[in-house]
Order: structure tokens, then C-alpha cells, then sequence
């Protein structure tokens, strides 16, 4: 990719540039818990975005995206911002740097990455890490502390791409740190890096390639759910909330809001124990912990669907160590720890038992921890 984009670069700007990169990343447990003021656990993978960038000396940022073919020039003050989506990822970057009293000015870039689309990896993370990172080193001596370049891609996301995400993605895309995942207290803030030296295992990411539109907004309703949970039992959130307090209170509740809470505040402490048992190399218990997320998930949260619940039960069948699906749901990837001489079994199994019930075949993405955002030599 690298001389890729040296070529593309050279061809199009007439010099040469800088190369910076930001990972995608997976999260192992701790799903629909950092709204709930809780724990996630993710850490950046070995697939990234990387741009090619050099000054120009002017106050217009000349963009090149080779992987959509697509060529862009905007200026830096908010009513310069591009047409294009994919652009606007760029632009907003520089925008909330320069919020923040910072400095940006006119540069070329030219940039690509391997981080799927569409597959829950937060490719548009990787984007947004990749050039706040970048402008920090170009044009602000690395001052903008790293939590804050977390926050500049979040505020992207926010103010200039119609997202409301939480700081998961764009915090481990900055923050990730290879052979290590990180516990991230999504209440504090507070992280810790544990690690995941995962020798005997490959982390494999199952793509169903669906996505289950629905007609209501299934996020927002499970976020009020927790909500009125968290309201009945006078708690701030279900961070605060136990096991024992939800039970005492069952009759006040609906069987929904109990079903939410139930999955909430078990996903809490799921996330805590697979930390102590990384800690012990204990991988066997971080594979029961996946199943039960899923199971939660699927049965307590309703946020599974046909082809990944197919998935699960496939890996549960052929021995794998844990499996669950990742992310928001409705569709997308299962996430799976499986030992080495299980694997390429296991990959035809799904891939053949798969394409055979839903007529395609999942993508498969082997991923490894690696580290977050960083310039390259």
C-alpha cells in the first residue's frame, strides 16, 4: 500500500510526502455498555488507513482518496466544506483542530486502507485518527494530547458526518497499542492496556454481509430501556446497578426493561472477569464469555439476527474457543477465538454451511492486535 501511494502521490503532486497510518479496530467484549456508563474492551487490528501528506505552502488541503478514485480541494474555514461524504471525514478534522486553537494549513494528501467497509471494523475511525494524528505532527509539534485527538475524530463524527458515536472507536484507533486490547471505562474515561498475547489462537471475524434495516429506531429504544431501568432502581445509569437490585425490583418493571437491564449489567461484569482472565492466560473462560455476550444479546438484548445467531451456533459446533456477534447488531461480523489447528476447518465449515443456507459466503478476516495511529518510517 505504502509505495502505492508514493507512486500515486509523486504522479499527481510532483514530490514526495510524509506517511501516517490508523487501524481499524475490534472490540472483544462490552457491547451496548458504553451508553450504560460502562466498560468496553477493544483494541486496534492490522488493518489500516494510510496517507501520504506534505504541505503545500497554501491555505487549500488537496485530496486524493485512491481506493474511491475520487479527487477533492476545499479551504479551511467552516463554509469551505466538500460535497463529498467521504471528504467531509478530512475536512472535519481539520475544522475541530482549528476549534480548539490549533493549527492547520494547506496540504496534500493521498490516502487508502484495507479496513472493510460496511464490516463494524470503524474504517471512518481509522480515517479520522490517521489525519488528526497527522496534522498534530505536521503542524502542531505533537501538542494536542492523544485524548483529545480521540475527541477531534468524535466531534468529526458529531458536527460534520451526522453521527452521534460514543469515543470507543476513535479512542482505540488512537490509543491502540499491539499485542495489548484496553479495558476503557466509558463513565471515566479511565483506561488500562491488558494483554493479548494470544498464542495457540487466531482472532477471526465472520462478515455476514446483511444488514437488517428496521423500521423502528431499535437503538434508541433499548438506550430508554436502560434508562427507565436505571430511573426505577435510582441509580444514574445501570454502571451503578446489581444483579440483586434489578431482581428486587422485577415487579416494578416491564418484562422488556428487565430482559435490557438483565443483559447490561451481566455484560459489566463479562468484561471484568475476561480481563482477570487474560491476566491468567486463562482463554478458556474469555471464550465462555463471548458465548454468553451473544447468547445476552441475542435472547435478552434482541439485537442478533438469523444469519448471525447461524454463525454462533457453527462455531459452538465445530469446538471454537468463543464466538459472538460484534457490534451494534442486526447484521455484520461475529467476532471468534479459535485455536490454530481448529481453524481452517472451522473457516471452511462456516464459509460451505453458510453459503448453502443464505446463498453467499461470509468474508473472512483473520485480524491480529497491532497499534493504533503512528507515522511510518
Amino acid at each position: 500500500m505504502k509505495d502505492r501511494l508514493n507512486k500515486l502521490f509523486i504522479s499527481r503532486f510532483g514530490t514526495e510526502g510524509t506517511f501516517y497510518a490508523s487501524a481499524g479496530r475490534i472490540n472483544l467484549i462490552g457491547e451496548h455498555t458504553d451508553y450504560n456508563g460502562g466498560f468496553v474492551f477493544p483494541g486496534a487490528i492490522d488493518k489500516c488507513i494510510m496517507a501520504c501528506i506534505n504541505i503545500n505552502g497554501t491555505d487549500c488541503v488537496r485530496l486524493y482518496s485512491a481506493d474511491l478514485d475520487g479527487y477533492t480541494e476545499f479551504g479551511l474555514a467552516e463554509e469551505d466544506a466538500p460535497q463529498e461524504q467521504w471528504a467531509r471525514y478530512v475536512f472535519g478534522v481539520c475544522r475541530e483542530i482549528v476549534k480548539r486553537g490549533f493549527v492547520v494549513r494547506g496540504f496534500d494528501a493521498v490516502f487508502a486502507g484495507d479496513v472493510p467497509l460496511g464490516a463494524g471494523l470503524s474504517s471512518s475511525a481509522a480515517l479520522e485518527s490517521c489525519f488528526a494524528y497527522a496534522l498534530n505532527d505536521l503542524f502542531n509539534e505533537n501538542q494536542i494530547p492523544k485524548f483529545e485527538l480521540a475527541l477531534i475524530g468524535q466531534s468529526t463524527e458529531h458536527n460534520y458526518c451526522g453521527v452521534n458515536c460514543g469515543i470507543m472507536d476513535q479512542f482505540a484507533s488512537v490509543f491502540g497499542k499491539k499485542d495489548c486490547l484496553m479495558r476503557l471505562d466509558c463513565r471515566s474515561l479511565e483506561y488500562e492496556y491488558y494483554p493479548f498475547k494470544a498464542d495457540g489462537y487466531v482472532l477471526v471475524l465472520l462478515d455476514t454481509k446483511v444488514k437488517h434495516e428496521l423500521v423502528d429506531s431499535p437503538y434508541n429504544k433499548r438506550r430508554e430501556s436502560c434508562e427507565r431501568v436505571a430511573a426505577t432502581l435510582g441509580v444514574e445509569t445501570l454502571r451503578d446497578a446489581t444483579m440483586e437490585m434489578l431482581n428486587a425490583a422485577k415487579n416494578q418493571l416491564s418484562e422488556e426493561d428487565y430482559m435490557r437491564a438483565r443483559y447490561v449489567i451481566g455484560e459489566k461484569q463479562r468484561v471484568l472477569d475476561v480481563c482477570d482472565a487474560l491476566q491468567r492466560g486463562d482463554f478458556e473462560t474469555v471464550g465462555r464469555c463471548m458465548y454468553e455476550t451473544h447468547e445476552g444479546l441475542s435472547h435478552d438484548y434482541e439485537v442478533s439476527c438469523e444469519e448471525l445467531d447461524y454463525l454462533n451456533d457453527i462455531a459452538r459446533e465445530c469446538g471454537v474457543t468463543g464466538s459472538r456477534m460484534m457490534g451494534g447488531g442486526f447484521g455484520g461480523c461475529t467476532i471468534n477465538l479459535v485455536k490454530k489447528e481448529l481453524y481452517e476447518s472451522f473457516v471452511a465449515t462456516a464459509t460451505a454451511q453458510f453459503n448453502e443456507k443464505y446463498g453467499h459466503e461470509p468474508a473472512i478476516y483473520p485480524v491480529v492486535i497491532s497499534d493504533g495511529a503512528h507515522k511510518l518510517n
